[in-house]
């Protein structure tokens, strides 16, 4: 399926590059089974750990800003390499891992997932630097939208499994599993991908990099709206398991339903912007996403007690979201080719950023009623689309599409 996906529309990419497109996307569905682990089961971890959803949410600022400085580390993609980054990137995953197992308390996880979110902010965007190199714009929404398949396959294979792991030993258990997985990945990873020359100088300061992208007023613009609708995103992504055993009274395994469902939302999402996305034009489909996600949160908090609603809401809620970040990631990856990584790094520590202040403020609206969230959710998306018609306006008309 992935190689028809690939070679569809006149699109005729090398078998070796194919092989690297299904590899990067087995390397983020492990990345991504990690990350997403924390949030359907946030309350057994809370338990396990001996903490409250409060300190969870401490918990989850600090791993945010401190994957934030991703940009500082995966611009080391323009100046030494793509596959150096992408390296890098998974060794970080691996440490933060490893890091959980040999410390397993509060301090352990919040260091350990801290490690797993500067991994996956380094090794995004030179994953994604690596393919837009080799891929031209008018279809690079398919090559990076398959890879974003691995966002649903985490949520749909890795969090029952590592779910099941943590159910039946404890917190930290799937840790050893990642930790194994993810060092056999980055051997292969190493051994199989050609090194590639930078696209700088390696003299180059990193902080010159920013300074040359940061006077872009598109880039500029453009991270504003993807922290926008980031936190949007958060605001609900964090407590959502929380809402449903509140509101539902549900168990382990219904959670682990849910979990499923919502993966293969995203995976159908994901499927289709891989069809789609490319053919609808990326500026329309950020527009049409954003509204969709705003409907399915007005939705979400109208669903009352049906539990079926509420997993039809959140499914549409998780499609919509991932429909805007694929469309975003493909149309920042040309905002600036020159320092393309380093783009992209800012846009994922962005996202990172945004993630942050959802984790903030998400209990604390959490605790005024789950309406309040919603409401804020809706309010923050409607002004990301706003500022993203400005965004249009200072765009180059041929990225205008």
């Amino acid at each position: 399926m992935e190689s028809d996906l690939l070679n569809t529309n006149n699109l005729k990419i090398p078998l070796s590059t194919r092989r690297e497109v299904f590899l990067f996307t087995l390397i983020r569905t492990v990345i991504n089974s990690g990350y997403r682990l924390v949030y359907p089961f946030l309350p057994l971890f809370a338990a396990g750990m001996g903490v409250s959803l409060t300190q969870m949410g401490v918990a989850f600022s600090i791993r945010s800003v401190l994957g934030a400085v991703s940009p500082f580390v995966a611009s080391i993609a323009d100046t030494h390499g793509r596959k150096k980054g992408m390296l890098l990137g998974l060794f970080l995953f691996w440490i933060g891992c490893m890091f959980s197992v040999i410390m397993p308390t509060f301090l352990g996880f919040v260091v350990g997932s801290s490690f797993v979110v500067i991994g996956n902010g380094v090794f995004i965007p030179s994953m994604q630097s690596y393919l837009g190199d080799r891929v031209p714009y008018q279809s690079r929404g398919r090559v990076l939208a398959i890879t974003e398949l691995s966002w649903a396959l985490g949520f749909i294979l890795g969090v029952p499994l590592l779910g099941f792991l943590l159910k039946t030993y404890n917190w930290w258990t799937p840790s050893i599993a990642l930790s194994i997985v993810g060092f056999v990945l980055l051997v292969y990873l190493w051994i199989s991908v050609p090194s590639d020359s930078p696209t700088q100088p390696e003299g180059q300061s990193l902080f010159s990099n920013f300074r040359l992208i940061l006077r872009v007023g598109p880039v500029l613009v453009g991270l504003l709206t993807a922290f926008l609708f980031t936190v949007s995103n958060e605001v609900v992504n964090l407590v959502f398991g929380q809402w449903i055993r509140d509101n539902f009274g549900l168990a382990f395994e219904t959670l682990t339903l849910a979990s499923v469902i919502i993966g293969s939302s995203e995976l159908a999402s994901e499927f289709l912007s891989a069809v789609f996305l490319d053919k609808a034009g990326k500026v329309r489909t950020i527009f049409g996403s954003l509204l969709l996600n705003t409907v399915a949160v007005v939705l979400l908090a109208m669903s009352g007690k049906s539990f079926s609603l509420a997993l039809i809401c959140l499914a549409l809620f998780y499609i919509s979201f991932e429909f805007a970040l694929i469309a975003m990631m493909t149309y920042m990856s040309e905002i600036y080719p020159a320092a393309r990584a380093t783009v992209l790094a800012i846009t994922v520590a962005m996202f990172s950023i945004g993630r942050l202040g959802g984790s903030l403020i998400g209990p604390g609206l959490y605790q005024s009623g789950f309406w309040f969230t919603c409401l804020t959710s809706v309010f923050l998306n409607l002004a990301a689309l706003l500022v993203f018609y400005f965004f249009l306006k200072l765009s180059k008309p041929s990225l205008a599409i």
